[in-house]
């Protein structure tokens, strides 16, 4: 082997611990009741603003590199399950349980805390009647400043710690000349029940330039976190697990093993069904089981002896039917 390729597997070896340790992140819709009234007066209707800047974060912290970052597609559903709303949106001890439902070791929730316009207004209606102050008397000037301020916090999942706190601000100066006109008149997809902060539309205007550099920061300050944030622990892998369906005449199928054997909220079972016991002729020992899988179950509560979860597959689950943990999980 040549000195110049044993130089780049040690190089490419020094970088794969490094990437192992990325912390799997999500972030949650921000809150943003402190500037409720702002937007109602800015967009002229309610608009969930702490949406649209936490998925504008996502896309940025994708492109940053520094995180694994999950899909939020079960975070509905889990909100819903779990009977969160979304005033619990900021709340640590809350985002930790939810991360931990979602399989991710950290999670970001934060809150908008500054949105909308500090207006100055200069001249108006009078002036004289000829020359220059006749011209001006109905015009006037605005010294319109949009801004946008958020902060945001990491917090482990498994600890309920606060890892990290960071901010991101916007602030667009703009001077224009005009006889009225206001909030987001100028933006047709103002009060309509569907804020794209995404959109060209949307992005074009002030207060959507003061969105985008607000997150811009927010994620950059994130990404500077990174580095020194505390490793990962390495969770063991969970031990092997056959129970059986205890009860399953609701929705809510209950298994006979829970928290003392390794079972928790948000992990998913296989459900299998024993159609034949093969034994051995001569002791009657039993050598193997023909099972069948029928699908799957996602645990949504655990205590010591017992566990709930939601089923889905292919048939109906039944008493006695085995739920059993995936070699892979």
């Amino acid at each position: 082997m040549s000195g110049k390729s044993t130089i780049f597997i040690l190089m490419l070896l020094a970088v794969l611990p490094a990437a192992a340790q990325k912390r799997k992140v999500t972030v949650m819709d921000f809150g943003y009741g402190t500037v409720k009234n702002d937007v109602v007066k800015y967009f002229g209707s309610d608009q969930d603003i702490g949406k649209g800047i936490s998925d504008l974060l996502i896309g940025q912290l994708l492109d940053g590199g520094d995180y694994r970052v999950i899909e939020r597609s079960a975070l509905p559903q889990i909100l819903k399950e779990q009977n969160f709303s979304n005033s619990d949106r900021a709340d640590p001890a809350t985002a930790a349980k939810i991360g931990a439902l979602m399989g991710v070791d950290t999670i970001i929730i934060g809150d908008i805390t500054a949105f909308g316009n500090d207006d100055k207004h200069y001249g108006g209606a009078g002036g004289g009647a000829n020359g220059v102050g006749g011209m001006l008397g109905n015009i006037h000037i605005n010294k319109s400043k949009t801004i946008v301020e958020i902060t945001a916090r990491m917090v482990d999942v498994n600890t309920g710690e606060i890892l990290a706190s960071v901010n991101g601000r916007g602030e667009i100066d703009k001077s224009s000349f005009g006889a009225g006109g206001g909030g987001c008149a100028w933006w047709h997809g103002c009060g309509g029940g569907g804020l794209d902060m995404g959109s060209s539309n949307f992005q074009n205007t002030a207060i959507g330039q003061a969105v985008k550099q607000s997150v811009t920061q927010l994620a950059s300050n994130l990404d500077s976190k990174a580095g020194a944030l505390p490793a990962v622990a390495v969770a063991p892998p969970p031990p092997p697990l056959d129970g059986v369906i205890a009860d399953a005449s609701t929705p809510d199928i209950v298994i006979n093993v829970g928290s003392k054997d390794g079972v928790k909220a948000g992990e998913t079972l296989s459900v299998v069904r024993v159609g034949k016991v093969i034994k051995d002729p001569v002791t009657g020992k039993p050598l193997r089981s023909i099972e069948t899988a029928i699908g799957t179950l996602t645990i949504t509560s655990a205590d010591a002896d017992s566990a709930v979860g939601k089923f889905s597959g292919t048939d109906t689950p039944k008493i006695g039917d085995h739920v059993k943990r995936p070699i892979n999980n």
